[in-house]
């Protein structure tokens, strides 16, 4: 199964470029273009990693970091065109696991993408040997998964 990655920019060029090198690449892309469509695909499809762009309509990527921080422990990596030190420090405080400025080169982020990923998946396989699945528990109609 590939992993899916939301792209969350509002540049159409920039979108189209990030998609198309990701899906070349074999991750499954769904991209949105405001802070608000944002939270709302990242709900309905838990990411394994967002690419999140600070300077968004509706709400920006700080905010938009700061609330699925809350909801959801899913790999964020701020891409964006602001490159002074607080922005990026601000980024990372509010809950981004790394942070790539533009203009950027295409294998750094592919690099950067595959990082965050390799750390993903190396978390779930320890929490599954840490505390492997249970069997559900069933009693009458009631199940307890």
């Amino acid at each position: 199964m590939s992993e899916n990655i939301l792209i969350v920019e509002d540049e159409l060029s920039l979108q189209e470029t990030l998609a198309y090198s990701l899906k070349k690449e074999g991750y499954t892309v769904e991209i949105v273009g405001d802070g608000r469509s944002a939270l709302e695909a990242a709900r309905r499809m838990r990411p394994d990693l967002i690419v999140l762009d600070i300077m968004l309509p509706e709400m920006d990527g700080f905010e938009v970091a700061r609330i699925l921080r809350k909801e959801m422990t899913t790999s964020i990596l701020m891409l964006t065109a602001r490159d002074d030190e607080i922005d990026r420090v601000v980024g990372l405080e509010v809950g981004a696991d790394d942070y790539l400025t533009k203009p950027f080169s295409m294998r750094e982020l592919m690099a950067r993408v595959k990082a965050q990923l390799r750390r993903t998946r190396l978390l779930r396989e320890e929490m599954g040997r840490v505390c492997p699945p249970q069997p559900a528990m069933k009693r009458s109609s009631l199940t307890i998964s």
